[in-house]
């Protein structure tokens, strides 16, 4: 095994638990080494560690555990089983069964979708060992088929193109169930690797709230909606793509959903048009896209968040709840809290925190590796 020497500060990070060390502080071999898996030394030529190797990536190194550690397809069997015991009490048909560097498996993501697999392989570490750990999803999960969806615009930065794969028959529609919830799934068409996965038990807490007249702002293909029908006299749901309204429409009737409605529309238009209207919501969640995907983004996208949360704020009924959500990882918890509070002291309205959200436990958030954490949210009550 290739070895590669890091600086003081990479050592420091990875020996208080976080496993990226990034380009600058890496002493660069004499010669080229190609992506895999590399043996990592301290500057005093201490072994810290095997990791996945990027040669063009600003993160270089990604460590997969600590010594003189081989790592072979047991090793990525043994994470796997590992990670899929610790979500064997979930019920749903549908999880994430491994989150990348939260799980002790940098840049790999498995979720499961009933028999099936989707999967992403996003760095060139990983890339080059895939057969391995293909292998090992085979052998401790037993997938019916795997769908790799490495489509996302981060493999361009390790210099690894941007595809979708299918191992095995997998069809087009897949029907899981969440939350007590029949949905079907496309892994090959739809967001991240078919379905929000990480909304999964914020789903089931919107359906349990949800009551009178229901809003579902954004909602691709009505995750929320569709929990929210079944307390719900009435659910709008409003998103600009035609094809995710027909999808949410498709579930609706596999669940026997009669009282839901779409609206193919601009979200901050709608909101905006029905503030000044008369029509009021009992229940309404905002889960909009990420609107910050850099840093210097932040303050454009704290202006849309305080908009959106503004007008429906002013939308609620007394006693209304308003689920809202943030996926943006550059908007960090504290400036979601205080964008929250700015709105509620516009709005001329009492608004309560009943409880603040964040991803469903599958998706664990490590406390020393602050990227594992990108959702937040808050359930939120006008008061009467």
């Amino acid at each position: 095994m290739t070895s590669i020497v890091i600086r003081v500060r990479g050592a420091r990070r990875w020996a208080r638990g976080h496993p990226w060390v990034y380009r600058s502080d890496v002493l660069e071999p004499p010669s080229p080494v190609e992506a895999g898996i590399v043996r990592v030394l301290d500057p005093d030529g201490a072994p810290l560690g095997p990791a996945l190797y990027s040669p063009v990536s600003e993160i270089r190194l990604r460590f997969l555990d600590r010594g003189e550690v081989e790592i072979d397809a047991a090793w990525w069997e043994r994470r796997l089983r590992a990670a899929l015991e610790r979500r064997s009490d979930i019920g749903d048909t549908a999880f994430r069964i491994v989150h990348a560097e939260a799980d002790g498996l940098p840049s790999l993501i498995v979720d499961r979708y009933g028999p099936y697999v989707a999967v992403q392989l996003l760095s060139a570490g990983l890339e080059a060992v895939r057969d391995d750990v293909l292998g090992a999803i085979r052998t401790a999960i037993a997938p019916a088929g795997i769908v790799l969806r490495n489509d996302v615009p981060i493999r361009a930065h390790e210099d690894l193109p941007r595809e979708i794969e299918t191992l095995g028959d997998v069809p087009d529609g897949v029907e899981v169930t969440m939350g007590g919830v029949r949905t079907r799934i496309d892994l090959r068409a739809g967001q991240k690797t078919g379905s929000f996965l990480d909304q999964r038990e914020n789903h089931s807490l919107a359906g349990s709230v949800a009551r009178g007249r229901g809003l579902d702002a954004f909602c691709y293909e009505g995750g929320f909606a569709l929990h929210m029908a079944a307390g719900c006299e009435a659910v709008l749901a409003v998103d600009q793509s035609e094809r995710a309204l027909a999808r949410v429409l498709e579930n609706a009737s596999l669940n026997g959903l009669d009282n839901l409605r779409t609206l193919e529309a601009n979200a901050f238009d709608v909101l905006g048009e029905t503030e000044r209207g008369s029509e009021r919501f009992d229940t309404i969640v905002l889960d909009p896209p990420a609107f910050a995907r850099s840093r210097r983004s932040v303050p454009r996208a704290l202006t849309g968040y305080k908009e959106i949360n503004l007008r429906a704020m002013r939308l609620l009924t007394p006693g209304g709840s308003l689920l809202s959500f943030s996926c943006s990882y550059h908007v960090s918890r504290g400036a979601f809290e205080d964008m929250l509070a700015d709105a509620a002291g516009d709005s001329g309205r009492r608004i309560a925190v009943v409880r603040w959200l964040g991803a469903s436990r599958d998706h664990p958030a490590m406390l020393t590796i602050p990227e594992s954490s990108y959702l937040k949210g808050a359930w939120l009550t006008a008061a009467e």
